[in-house]
């Protein structure tokens, strides 16, 4: 199995560190007011970083 692994841009490296970032602080308690749970933000921010990973120019 080959895959060819390209780096995300700059871009879409800070929006998923952003997410992960959000869910830490939302299991933590510091953000209270999201309507999103900490495991999804950080599934989300997670999967972005490895679609972004795969796929070319993302």
């Amino acid at each position: 199995m080959n895959l060819k692994l390209t780096p995300p841009k700059e871009i879409t490296f800070w929006i998923s560190v952003a997410l992960g970032l959000l869910g830490l602080f939302s299991f933590l308690g510091v953000f209270t007011l999201l309507p999103i749970e900490a495991f999804w933000l950080l599934f989300i921010g997670f999967a972005l970083l490895v679609v972004a990973l795969l796929v070319k120019d993302l």
